[in-house]
Order: C-alpha cells, then structure tokens, then sequence
C-alpha cells in the first residue's frame, strides 16, 4: 500500500506543466492556499469564466469553524490603467464557497472561488495581482495571488544545455532563447520587450533581461548570456503523508498525541556529491487522504518534522525548507533551527494530508553594509543536496512588451521548457 500511494501521488503531480503563480500568505490562520491553473489566455479578447479550463480555481482553509467575511479584488501590475480599462463588471466580490471539516481533529473551514467570473472579467493581457481581504477592509488583507493572462502572438523556442558558458557538464544549465515574430503582425523596438526566466516556479533566482543577444529580423536572441545560467540545484525530495494510520512514502512514523496526529519525516542526509535520479514535481503538491469522499474537508492536519542531520551549525547563513509548500519563500515559516543536543537542523509546521515536495536550501549572510532579497545557493558545500547538471527542472520564459508610449505591459509569450538533459 506504501509503495501505491507514493505512485499515485508522483502520477498525480506531475501531470502537465504549468505557468508560475506566486502565493502569500499574510495571516497565521490561512493554510493551504491552492490555485489550480497557473496561466489564463487571451485568446478571444476576454476572460469571463465561461471556459473552465482557462479559469483560476482558487481555494484555501481557516483554521477555525467561525464563517469569515472575505472579498477579493484584482489590480494590474506594471500598468497605469484605471480598473475600467482590464476589468470589466464588479471591482470586488466576496467569497460565498464554503465548508466546514467533517470529522477532522482540528477545526477548519475550507473556502473556494473561481476567476474571472461573469460578475468580474478580464480584457487584457499582462501581471495581475488578487488580494483576499476580511470584513471588507483591504487593509486586513489575508493572503495574495499573482497570476499572468497572455495573449500569444511571439512565438517563444527556449532550449535548456548542460554545458554553460562558464563550466561543461558540471553543476549549471543554461537557458538559450529564440523570439520569433515572423506571424506579429507587430512593428517593434528590442527596447521595448523584457523577458523573465524562472526555474521551478522560484523567485529568488528569477532573471530579467531586456536587453537581447543578438537582433534580427523579426526575431530576438538571447543566445550564450550568462544571465541565464542556472544553478542546476538537485531532485526534490517528497513525502507522502495521505494516511493518518501508517507511514507513507518518506515518513519514518506517524501517531495520534495531544489531540493532534504527528508526521517524523525520515531524515535527509546531506548529499554525498554523486546525483541520484528521482522522480519529483518541481516542488509541488496535491491534497489527499485515505478514507476520505472529499479530501478538502475531510483531510486532516498534521504536524510535520523535518530533521537534517548537520555536526555544527553554519554560522555563515540559513537553511530553509523550500517549494510549493511554503509558497516558495523564505521567512521565518520555514526557516531550519538546530539543536545541539540532537546535531541536525528541524523545522515544524502545521500541513494537511497529500504529497508533497520539498528541497533545502542554503542562503549566505549578506556581506556587511548591503541589503538583497535573499537567494538561495546549491552549490556551496556540505550544505545543500549539491547542484548537478541531470537534474530535471521545469523553466518558464514569459514575454513581456511595452511600446513606446504604451500605458501597460502586456504579456505576448510564455514558454515552458523541462530540462530533461
């Protein structure tokens, strides 16, 4: 039965590839927050729900069984648009789908909505941002969700190659990119695009170029940059928690203790320097539980340790648990702490049942006196699972154009590209 579920649940992730979405969480009580469709398409000039298949499904739970006034609005990004202009109908909506958990040791009450809707549509293509807010005040928000709408007319040919323009077949790939705009019927500047390259739908390496290689007609390149050499990072690991009664795949125990169920994940050894090939979904995970008709409302939530056995503590930077799961940030939710006593970094959190994937992730102190968004580094040694040119990453190249005098960005291409090497 172990060996099952983990089959199903690898099989239920990585099925299709899909375009990034960036989640926040803001407030302690929200967990969960899902968005199934990670890319809308303009294809007949607006989105209006009526096709399901190029909808968000958006859902989330709170951790209580009070009901919960919450709103959402959307706003365009990189845009100087009025809501009138890309937004058609209401300007916010409340989210009226919900349920309580059945039967669950903890109490929750899980929401859900789809957007667009026949109440608010969308009429143009660019980055937009959904923001969930309590009691109608925007300033009470409780969690955002940043999610693209393109209209494809370039057409985007992106190769990923294990032989980098500063090592061959070592612990980089990078990324060689081909804009065709042979079917535009576009007159356009090379100033006027800008491209952004992410790997595994991270955004602390996320690269932006706006500059191209080389300039011909009717096509950009962006051909040997280094820009676009990625740390190759190493397989995900994963676990498979959808039973409350047993241990699934990558966890050592489980039991039921103080009103909660427990989750030991098997301890990680830090990489010996030699790639394994293990089949992973980039980071992502899926909600499921045995015995259960809906797993929405009916799977429980766990507590989870992770434990990475380490003689010393790195005092040269942090680790962190990364991926979908925590919404592939770095903050205090996931940062490791260590135990001198045990020698092994840990980290605690509240998770509900399914399969998930989660890598480690090492990032250095800031040099004294700068300040940088925080990137996480997998080739420092002995203290990730290292970086090697076979493994499998999921890059997405998405095409954004301006022209001059424009008064938004729109999003023209996005490709996604697995590195299957």
């Amino acid at each position: 039965m172990k060996k099952i579920g983990a089959i199903l649940f690898l099989l239920t992730l990585c099925i299709g590839s899909f375009a990034q979405t960036h989640s926040r969480v803001l407030n302690e009580q929200i967990r969960t927050l899902r968005v199934e469709r990670k890319l809308l398409s303009l294809d007949n000039g607006i989105l209006d729900g009526t096709d399901p298949e190029n909808t968000l499904h958006i859902s989330f739970d709170e951790m209580s069984h009070d009901v919960h006034l919450y709103t959402y609005s959307v706003h365009m990004l990189n845009s100087e648009l009025l809501s009138g202009e890309y937004l058609r109908g209401f300007t916010t909506q409340d989210i009226t789908g919900y349920e309580h958990s059945l039967n669950t040791s903890r109490e929750y009450t899980h929401y859900w909505f789809d957007f667009p809707n026949e109440d608010m549509a969308l009429t143009k293509s660019g980055n937009y941002r959904l923001s969930i807010y309590e009691d109608g005040n925007p300033e009470n928000k409780v969690a955002e969700i940043d999610f693209c709408v393109v209209e494809p007319i370039v057409k985007i040919d992106a190769q990923v190659r294990s032989h980098t323009d500063i090592e061959f077949n070592g612990r980089y790939q990078q990324v060689d990119i081909d804009l065709d705009m042979q079917k535009a019927d576009i007159a356009f500047q090379p100033s006027e695009f800008r491209l952004v390259v992410t790997q595994n739908n991270r955004t602390d390496n996320a690269v932006t170029l706006t500059q191209p290689t080389f300039i011909e007609p009717k096509r950009l390149r962006y051909i040997n940059n280094k820009n676009l050499i990625f740390e190759a990072g190493n397989e995900y690991h994963h676990f498979d928690a959808f039973s409350c009664f047993y241990a699934g795949y990558g966890i050592d125990r489980v039991f039921y203790e103080v009103g909660d169920y427990h989750a030991i994940l098997l301890p990680n050894e830090i990489a010996s320097g030699q790639y394994i090939h293990e089949f992973d979904s980039d980071g992502r995970f899926v909600v499921n539980a045995e015995r259960t008709s809906d797993s929405d409302t009916e799977a429980e939530y766990m507590w989870v340790y992770w434990t990475l056995p380490a003689e010393k503590p790195w005092f040269d930077g942090a680790v962190y648990v990364g991926g979908d799961i925590f919404c592939n940030e770095m903050s205090l939710r996931n940062r490791m702490q260590y135990d001198n006593d045990a020698k092994c970094y840990w980290l605690t959190a509240l998770v509900k049942q399914g399969g998930y994937d989660y890598q480690y992730w090492f990032v250095p102190k800031e040099p004294k006196g700068e300040s940088r968004s925080p990137k996480a580094n997998t080739t420092t040694t002995q203290r990730t699972d290292g970086s090697y040119w076979q493994t499998e990453n999921e890059y997405a190249v998405y095409v954004y154009w301006r022209p001059f005098g424009a008064r938004y960005e729109r999003l023209v291409g996005v490709s996604i590209q697995k590195s299957t090497l």
